[in-house]
C-alpha cells in the first residue's frame, strides 16, 4: 500500500505523545509503542501510533506462523500485534493444557489505517493516499484531547494469586532437582495474578503503568474489547537491513530513592555471580538461536551483562548480534527464536516441557511479543513482561510474573523477586497511582 509521509513540527514530545494516546484510545483498533525517549541506538522512532483496521489476523495453532506469513506477504504493508507464547505448540512438539483464563487468540496482527511517528521534533503522518485528506482534522482533534474520558477516580480491586507461596516453593524445589539431574540447567518459572475489575478504564491504566515504569518497550493494544497494557523493559526481536538484534534480559535489583544505596544495589546485581551466571547462560541460548539463520562468522555478543537502570529496578542486560541474508524472512526468523530464552530456559525445549508441567496456568499473551513488521522488511518486537492483560466483556484482568531457577537459587529469594516484578501491576490495579 502505497502511503504519504506527511511531517508536522512538534515541541518537546511528552504533551504530543500524551494527547495520541488519548485521541486513539477512543478507536476500536489501535497500537501504541512507546520508548519514553530511552536511548537505543537500534530504535528507528520514538514512538508509533497505529490507528483503525484495515484488516486483521486472529489464528491459534496449527499453521499460526504460516498465516502471518501470508497475511503481511498480502499486506504488503505496516502489521502491528502479538504472537503468544503458546505459539512454541507451533514450533514443537509441545502442548499447553493448562488454565487459560482469558482465552486470547494465540496471534493477533492488524493492518492499520492510519500510522503516525513521533521523532524528536517531528510527527510524520503515514495516511493511504485517499485518507491524506484528514490528516490537518485529525492533528487538530489530536491537539484538543484532554482529561476528561478518564478523569473519575480508579477502581479499587482486589489482587487473587494463581499460585500460593507453599506451591511456589514446592514446584521451584521440584525444577531445580531438575537441574541437579542435569535435565536442564535454567529455567523461567511464572505465576498469576489477576482481579475481576469490570470498571477498569484501561487508558488510565496503561497511563499509570507507564508513568510508574517509564519502560523502553511500553506498548498499548486494543482489539475490540480486548487490551494489552505493557511496560516492558525488553526486546526481544529486531531487524534492520541485514542485521538481527536480540538483547536477553536476567537479573533484577530494587531501586532505592537513597543515591548512595541505589549505587551499592546496582554494584551488588553486577558483582552477583548467580544474577551473571543467568545471563550468560541465556545470552549463549540467544546466540545459538540466532545462529540458525546467520552468515558464518557473524554472530556477536556486543554488551555482556551490562547495566539498565529503570524507574523500579536495575536490570542486567546483554546484546546478541547477527548478519543475514537480504533473502531471510521475517516469519522464518521470529520461528527460529521464539520465544524469547529469557523466558523459557536451557535447553530450551526441556524447559517448556517443564515449564508446562509445574506452572498452573496458560500464559498466552505473557511473555510472548508485541511489536511490528513494516514494508521494508524491518520489524521489531518487545517481550511481554510487566504487563497486564485486561478483557472488558468479561471485566478481567490478569498479569504474570517470573524469575530464573538455576543451580544457584535459593526459591525464597525468586519467589521475593517475582513480587518485587509485579508491584507497579499490583498498584495500577489496586487504584494506587493517579
Amino acid at each position: 500500500m502505497q502511503r504519504t509521509a506527511h511531517k508536522i513540527s512538534i515541541l518537546p514530545s511528552a504533551a504530543v505523545k500524551e494527547k495520541l494516546v488519548r485521541w486513539s484510545s477512543k478507536q476500536a483498533h489501535f497500537a501504541w509503542l512507546d520508548s519514553n525517549r530511552h536511548s537505543d541506538k537500534y530504535g528507528a522512532f520514538e514512538a508509533l501510533l497505529a490507528v483503525g483496521n484495515l484488516g486483521h489476523l486472529a489464528s491459534d495453532v496449527p499453521g499460526a506462523f504460516d498465516k502471518l506469513g501470508t497475511f503481511y506477504a498480502d499486506k504488503a504493508d505496516w502489521i502491528l500485534g502479538y504472537l503468544s507464547y503458546d505459539l512454541k505448540n507451533d514450533l514443537e512438539a509441545l502442548s499447553s493444557d493448562n488454565p487459560d483464563r482469558m482465552g486470547f487468540p494465540e496471534l493477533y496482527f492488524f493492518q492499520p489505517e492510519k500510522i503516525i511517528e513521533v521523532r524528536e521534533a517531528e510527527l510524520i503522518f503515514r495516511y493511504p493516499l485517499h485518507l491524506a485528506g484528514q490528516i490537518r482534522e485529525d492533528w487538530e482533534a489530536i491537539q484538543a484531547s484532554g482529561m476528561s474520558e478518564w478523569e473519575s477516580d480508579p477502581p479499587s480491586c482486589r489482587i487473587r494469586m494463581g499460585m500460593y507461596k507453599e506451591q511456589y516453593l514446592n514446584a521451584a524445589q521440584r525444577l531445580l532437582e531438575h537441574i541437579g539431574r542435569g535435565d536442564i540447567y535454567e529455567v523461567n518459572f511464572c505465576q498469576e495474578f489477576f482481579a475481576e475489575t469490570p470498571e477498569l478504564n484501561p487508558l488510565r491504566a496503561f497511563m499509570a503503568l507507564n508513568q510508574i515504569s517509564q519502560a523502553p518497550f511500553a506498548s498499548f493494544l486494543r482489539f475490540g474489547q480486548r487490551y494489552l497494557i505493557s511496560a516492558s523493559p525488553e526486546r526481544f526481536l529486531r531487524k534492520v537491513g541485514t542485521q538481527l538484534i536480540s538483547q536477553p534480559m536476567k537479573g533484577t535489583a530494587p531501586r532505592s530513592s537513597d543515591i548512595a544505596e541505589d549505587q551499592e544495589l546496582a554494584a551488588a546485581l553486577l558483582a552477583d555471580p548467580k544474577e551473571r551466571a543467568e545471563n550468560i547462560m541465556i545470552t549463549d541460548l540467544v546466540r545459538n538461536d540466532l545462529s540458525k539463520s546467520a552468515l558464518k562468522g557473524s554472530v556477536e555478543v556486543s554488551e555482556l551483562c551490562a547495566l539498565r537502570s529503570y524507574k523500579q529496578v536495575h536490570q542486567m542486560i546483554s546484546t546478541v548480534t547477527s548478519r543475514i541474508s537480504p533473502a531471510q524472512g521475517n516469519i522464518e526468523l521470529l520461528k527460529d527464536a521464539f520465544p524469547m530464552g529469557s523466558m523459557t530456559g536451557a535447553p530450551k525445549i526441556s524447559a517448556l516441557n517443564l515449564i508446562e508441567q509445574e506452572e498452573q496456568f496458560r500464559r498466552g499473551v505473557y511473555s510472548g511479543a508485541l511489536g511490528y513488521m513494516d514494508p521494508e522488511g524491518g520489524m521489531d518486537f518487545n517481550v511481554v513482561i510487566r504487563s497486564i492483560v485486561y478483557d472488558a466483556n468479561k471485566g478481567l484482568a490478569s498479569f504474570a510474573v517470573g524469575s530464573a531457577l538455576t543451580a544457584g537459587t535459593a526459591p525464597l529469594r525468586e519467589y521475593r523477586e517475582c513480587l518485587l516484578k509485579a508491584r507497579a501491576m499490583r498498584e495500577v490495579l489496586e487504584g494506587k497511582v493517579l
